[in-house]
């Protein structure tokens, strides 16, 4: 090597070694392979993870002071509801249902099971529905309101493959980016209404409820059946038939469950919320054992006070009530019976004859 190609080397390496101390000192890092960094050192400026936090909000602050940044938007868009613990135990039993039923609909082995339970807003779900799929309009008849089931695509040719006769062990043929044939959409219709009638089946222990087909779409802003910001439970279902299988996924919105919301907030089936039986049956033999002074009102006319004021002993009051005229049986201000006036053993009696119809604003709220 001559000595203008050493010095030229030397001269080479001293301009790499000064580049790589810029981008150390800048907290950059080295180039790959020796090269200098494209666009510069800024170009290469990679943050590290405080100023990131400090960027984004997140930082050692500690806890119970004012949130700042990013921090405050992303908290606004949390989706954080109370927790439906009987939802649970029907989508439990869904489980069940749907793994003898698709058995029995597709004559394969079919495991079900459920990858999650989550509450989320319509609108988020909405733009996170992997393309291609089906999404079922669905109409739940006694709520009088909508839910939404997604097909996705791996179990879309998975069924048609299984219902066409398909070969087992060979995996589906797909073919994407086509729009779907009306027999890939009719066997998929079939598919819908088999587990629509197990989430009927599944609901039924609690209360009635008929989920029906409404229409099939494959566009997402077709199948909007609520606003974007309220909240749903989404239900992620896994089924697998041995080498085939996909996904399908439920989603209820809070306003179609709220009918049933009570029932859903209970612990375990038939629970009453506030309720004590033993109390109630204890309360109410206290009650029947209870003694009531009865009045009997011969007659009720109103008097001036000087008149009563100047009552004394020995004054006769008339009564406008003729002989054998109905008195009234009255507990405190509340008229209860009618009744006539007799004796019995030297001593006045009443027989009662009609019980006397409360005034609306007599009964107690």
């Amino acid at each position: 090597m001559s000595t203008e190609d050493e010095d030229l080397a030397a001269a080479w390496g001293a301009s790499l070694e000064e580049e790589e101390q810029e981008g150390d000192a800048e907290g950059g890092a080295p180039a790959v392979g020796g090269a200098p960094a494209v666009g510069g050192a800024d170009a290469a400026r990679v943050l590290n993870q405080a100023e990131i936090d400090s960027l984004l909000g997140f930082d050692d602050s500690p806890q119970g002071e004012a949130k700042s940044g990013i921090e405050q938007i992303i908290s606004s868009g949390l989706v954080s509801y109370e927790r439906l613990p009987m939802l649970e135990i029907v989508f439990d039993r869904l489980v069940r249902l749907m793994s003898t039923t698709l058995r029995n609909f597709t004559s394969d082995n079919v495991e079900v099971s459920i990858d999650g339970i989550t509450s989320l807003r319509f609108g988020d779900y909405l733009n996170s529905i992997p393309l291609p799929a089906m999404l079922a309009v669905t109409k739940a008849k006694e709520w009088d309101n909508y839910g939404l089931m997604v097909v996705d695509s791996a179990m879309i040719y998975s069924v048609v493959d299984v219902l066409l006769g398909g070969r087992r062990g060979t995996a589906a043929m797909r073919i994407e980016g086509r729009p779907y044939t009306t027999i890939e959409r009719t066997l998929v219709e079939r598919l819908i209404s088999v587990v629509l009638r197990d989430v009927s089946a599944a609901f039924q222990p609690l209360c009635p409820v008929e989920f029906q087909f409404e229409r099939l779409e494959v566009n997402p802003r077709f199948a909007t059946i609520s606003r974007m910001s309220n909240a749903s439970i989404l239900v992620k279902l896994r089924i697998e038939m041995e080498d085939r299988g996909g996904r399908m996924e439920l989603l209820l919105p809070y306003a179609t469950l709220e009918p049933v919301r009570e029932l859903l907030l209970q612990q375990f089936m038939g629970e009453k919320f506030g309720r004590d039986s033993i109390w109630e049956n204890h309360l109410a033999d206290e009650l029947r054992h209870t003694e009531v002074a009865l009045d009997v009102v011969l007659d009720d006319q109103p008097l001036p006070l000087s008149t009563i004021v100047n009552l004394k002993a020995g004054d006769r009051l008339t009564l406008n009530v003729g002989p054998g005229a109905p008195v009234l049986l009255r507990c405190g201000e509340v008229p209860l019976f009618e009744a006539m006036l007799g004796r019995r053993e030297n001593r006045l009696a009443v027989r009662i004859e009609r019980e006397l119809k409360r005034m609306k604003s007599e009964e107690p709220a």
